[in-house]
């Protein structure tokens, strides 16, 4: 399974996922300074306070956080799978058990590249994106070799409206989930660029994927990942609250998609907002 958007908070594990709409500079800086010093339990609480806290604010300069799944349905969800029509979950791929969001192939007979997003309804420009995930079983048959244990985020996506049904990933960027395959260093919450580029200490960098600094994370372990998104200025990702990839100035450019909408994809764009979707790459 990947269950990729709870959190476990307190004697309860009430299960909850956050997304930051608003983000400040000085809310941040206090922010990371208590993910430093604070056991998982403590950054669980102090999210919640945050989400509960904010719900009555007036001010809008006070940070805001959105639960974005339930818990119990896909209702606010979308699914696109390559080769399958907007909202046709075939397969029951993306499912939701026992108050976990999980993805599962036990109704493919082969993976044959149908690539899946699961789309969040709305989408945002300035956010901090919180998800814990982790990776269970084996790889589907007829999967990539490149996709065991192999996942992740997008963020900043196209609206899947717009994607043809044979699309295989959306234009967008990826926070690629890895796990460990017991055959040395795999880090996580590396960069993919599908259909995308971002620049690196001011330069141009062109390469689909960009590893990351996070340590390896082998067996079926939950981790946790962070995303800071600033529009189309600055990118930051986290693993376990340490900071471990930082770029800048993403924008719409590059290769890495195929079948797409060339009135979607205008080259050169900057990517300053988007979609977030959850991904299904042949791994449960």
């Amino acid at each position: 399974e990947v269950a990729s958007l709870f959190w476990a908070q307190g004697p309860e594990y009430l299960k909850l996922f956050f997304i930051h709409l608003e983000w400040y500079s000085a809310w941040l800086g206090l922010l990371l300074k208590y993910l430093e010093r604070s056991t998982m339990k403590q950054v669980y609480w102090l999210l919640l306070v945050l989400a509960f806290g904010c719900q009555q604010a007036s001010n809008p300069n006070e940070e805001e956080w959105i639960n974005l799944f339930n818990g119990q349905d896909l209702n606010d969800w979308h699914v696109k799978i390559s080769n399958h029509e907007l909202d046709d979950n075939f397969g029951n791929t993306f499912r939701v058990e026992e108050g976990f969001l999980k993805v599962g192939y036990n109704a493919y007979d082969s993976f044959r590249n149908q690539f899946g997003h699961l789309f969040y309804k709305k989408k945002f420009s300035h956010y901090r994106l919180v998800v814990e995930y982790r990776f269970t079983g084996d790889q589907c048959p007829g999967g990539p070799g490149w996709a065991r244990r192999n996942s992740g985020v997008m963020y900043h996506s196209q609206d899947p409206t717009t994607m043809f049904k044979d699309q295989d990933f959306p234009i967008s960027l990826e926070g690629q989930f890895l796990g460990g395959l017991g055959e040395g260093p795999r880090p996580t919450a590396n960069l993919c660029t599908p259909g995308t580029q971002v620049h690196m200490a001011d330069t141009l960098f062109t390469p689909h994927c960009i590893s990351s600094q996070s340590k390896t994370y082998d067996g079926d372990v939950w981790v946790n990942a962070e995303f800071v998104v600033l529009g189309d200025s600055i990118v930051s990702h986290f693993v376990e609250s340490e900071k471990v990839l930082e770029f800048t100035r993403p924008e719409i450019g590059g290769g890495n998609v195929i079948h797409y909408d060339s009135l979607i994809k205008l080259d050169n764009t900057p990517l300053s907002e988007g979609f977030i979707a959850l991904q299904s790459e042949s791994h449960p």
